[in-house]
């Protein structure tokens, strides 16, 4: 017997979260999904907000991971310390709020979910996330061992992936918002995609509205971003595991356009 994980790509503004509010259950029916981890460090366009982690909790998610954009509302702080299936980037500095991975108890065991954020190209210095999963990794005892790996830098990911190949279940990318194609199963067992895509308005840059980017890059004054308004998509990956060895069997990524 083998359950499927659900990994849904970084849920951006009102147009992402009314697609996973919609078409969620339905993806979960139709790919049998027997655990389901979102990315909702944007739904708030900057952040999360309460009201919208439990709306995504309330459309199906087991557990929701976060990035760089973890503090862009404030009110998250306490829902972080109270709420044990949201988590934060594990390599942020000890003395920060929340919690960087949770173990979930399922019918099929224990489920770990891990958060980490890259180093490369990021504006800020988090601890070594190749140290951090080590540390967490020792204190889990879960067979089914997931991360949402969230860096800007593909050769950071592949690396992680490598380094943990046989170690976690399933890893992927988050924060580019940009699918890529090289879903696989590693040599020792590990499910991987260098990033799953964005769940959130075709029509945009990223999920931002297309012409406040171009202002950016033209060096106009600077405006404040606002996730654009239009028909949505949902970018996700699905990958197959065996409960009993923890390793993957199959992976793929997919879209869907509402």
């Amino acid at each position: 017997m083998t359950v499927n994980i659900l990994a849904i790509g970084d849920v951006v503004g009102n147009t992402g979260l009314d697609v996973v509010a919609k078409k969620l259950r339905s993806v979960q029916k139709h790919y049998d999904i027997a655990f389901t981890v979102v990315n909702g460090e944007n739904a708030n366009g900057v952040g999360i907000t309460p009201r919208q982690a439990e709306s995504l909790f309330d459309a199906g998610a087991d557990v929701i991971t976060l990035g760089n954009h973890t503090w862009g509302r404030r009110e998250i702080i306490p829902y972080l310390e109270d709420n044990r299936r949201i988590i934060r980037p594990a390599n942020y500095a000890a003395q920060n709020p929340g919690r960087g991975y949770t173990v979930c108890e399922t019918d099929f065991g224990d489920v770990c979910v891990m958060n980490l954020i890259g180093r490369c190209g990021m504006d800020f210095g988090p601890d070594n996330p190749f140290f951090a999963a080590d540390r967490i990794l020792r204190q889990t005892d879960a067979k089914i061992t997931l991360l949402d790996f969230h860096a800007e830098a593909t050769s950071e990911k592949l690396a992680m992936a490598y380094y943990l190949d046989g170690r976690v279940s399933a890893m992927w990318g988050t924060h580019t918002h940009v699918q890529t194609s090289d879903w696989e199963v590693f040599p020792k067992g590990t499910g991987y995609v260098t990033d799953v895509g964005m769940t959130g308005p075709v029509r945009s840059v990223i999920g931002v509205r297309s012409e406040l980017s171009i202002n950016k890059f033209l060096n106009n004054p600077p405006q404040r971003y606002e996730a654009a308004s239009d028909r949505g998509k949902m970018e996700f990956a699905v990958f197959e595991i065996d409960p009993d060895t923890g390793r993957c069997v199959s992976a793929e990524a997919l879209r869907i356009l509402v």
